[in-house]
């Protein structure tokens, strides 16, 4: 007896007085003994912790776990008043029988263990962002039911590109700038048995001439000055499975046009600096709003290449093409700008709808667009676009502004500027005056002459 109440004495001596926190339960998880730094770090007094269950006195806690599994935790992460710590638990087993279960939290560096998991949270969320970022680069954003119109022009191109998809052959898109040429090759790829795959984008006028080898091909580490140490994946390799769109081929210079053909003809690719060559399975469709047979009978695009590419064509009508389509491509964009711009403009007025199918849209579908947007913006007091929300070269008509007199024009400025600083200041008419620079009186005088 004496023996067992020394030893009770010495254990209750050592768990005082531990700097850490130190818990025992039994076998029903209630507390039986625990360390005043626990106590003082959970903010309960021992007496009243003893006798509790361990869940009603320690955030998150797994003690009770550890009775039920009669298994170890060692070196855990637990979470305490929005701090984590290490904790290690052990059950406690008397003649093959449970009797309770003493865990330990170590609150020592926990700065430094925050400061650390915060890092590695930052890291995750990072990487977590690159992939995210890397998977929609590459991936196809529309389908076929994304292009609309119902012209016979439109109609054919749809027609000929959902073949197309079918099949594993290079395609050649051809229209104007503006005329939606990207969402055709989008709708190919998604259409096709390898819309799972990557759909990689590349403008070849976009992107330097000195640069677009290594863009394309990759390069392997150090293989030049300023290369990456660890080399770099090119868009072919990035590609491989699915479908690589080459926008602006006609831009492409001609050195980089015969490593393209290399490409097509060996379906491999080769970095820059690497001693060998990767095969790789790659689908190619290209565009450009360039004449490719007039650019290749002038010497600035290889034949060989545009009669490798040139296997399907197809022709992505101008806007001026299909004025059928001119009004819902119209009311479609309307819908999406409203949206955006969080106005409620619901249409275009008939006078406007003149002037929209009798202007030639040089610019194609973005400049429509842009020039809705811009409509959007200015118009005032009305739901329907009408002919003065349209710029003069679309209608033919001088922009009308309405003079107000100076005092009237003073008035207006005076008010804007009152509300302007208003909102600056959050409400503070001290703080207003102070910015205009005029007494409080005079503000409030100011703020009931305009009624605000």
């Amino acid at each position: 007896m004496d023996f067992e109440k020394d030893a009770m004495e010495i254990l209750k001596t050592i768990i005082d007085n531990d700097s850490d926190g130190l818990v025992i339960v039994d076998e029903n998880a209630i507390i039986t003994m625990i360390s005043k730094s626990y106590c003082d770090f959970v903010g309960m007094s021992q007496e009243n912790a003893i006798g509790k269950l361990v869940t009603d006195v320690i955030e998150n806690t797994r003690m009770h776990k550890v009775l039920e599994t009669r298994n170890s935790e060692t070196a855990q992460l637990q979470k305490i008043k929005g701090s984590y710590m290490i904790a290690s638990r052990t059950p406690i087993i008397k003649n093959g029988k449970l009797i309770g279960a003493i865990g330990k939290v170590l609150f020592r560096n926990v700065k430094a263990l925050n400061n650390l998991y915060s890092k590695i949270k930052t890291m995750e969320k990072e990487l977590e962002t690159y992939k995210s970022r890397l998977n929609q680069l590459n991936t196809a954003s529309y389908c076929f039911d994304d292009i609309i119109g119902i012209s016979d022009a439109i109609t054919t191109a749809i027609s000929i590109s959902r073949k197309a998809a079918k099949t594993h052959s290079n395609v050649l898109i051809l229209g104007e700038s503006g005329t939606g040429k990207e969402l055709f090759a989008h709708s190919i790829h998604l259409a096709s048995d390898r819309q799972y795959a990557p759909f990689v984008k590349v403008n070849c006028a976009a992107i330097p001439t000195g640069l677009l080898e290594s863009e394309l091909f990759g390069y392997e580490g150090g293989a030049f000055t300023g290369a990456k140490k660890e080399g770099k994946v090119g868009k072919f390799e990035q590609a491989d499975g699915g479908t690589i769109f080459l926008d602006e081929i006609g831009d492409m210079p001609l050195h980089m046009q015969v490593k393209l053909l290399r490409v097509l003809q060996e379906k491999e690719v080769e970095k820059i600096g690497s001693t060998g060559s990767k095969k790789i399975d790659v689908r190619i469709i290209a565009a450009t709003n360039i004449n490719l047979e007039k650019s290749m009978h002038e010497g600035n695009f290889r034949q060989d290449l545009y009669y490798r590419l040139n296997v399907v064509t197809i022709h992505v009508p101008a806007l001026r093409e299909r004025t059928d389509d001119i009004m819902l491509i119209a009311n479609h964009l309307i819908k999406k700008i409203s949206m955006d711009l969080n106005k409620k403009v619901l249409g275009i007025s008939k006078e406007s709808e003149y002037f929209l199918k009798n202007y030639a849209w040089e610019g194609n579908i973005r400049e429509l667009e842009n020039i809705l947007e811009r409509a959007i913006n200015i118009i005032e007091d009305s739901n329907f676009i009408s002919p003065i929300d349209l710029p003069e070269e679309i209608t033919g008509m001088k922009e009308i502004k309405v003079i107000k007199s100076l005092e009237a024009t003073m008035v207006a400025t005076e008010k804007q500027a009152i509300i302007d600083a208003l909102n600056a200041a959050d409400g503070n008419k001290t703080k207003t005056a102070k910015n205009l620079k005029i007494g409080r009186t005079s503000l409030y005088e100011k703020i009931q002459k305009h009624n605000l």
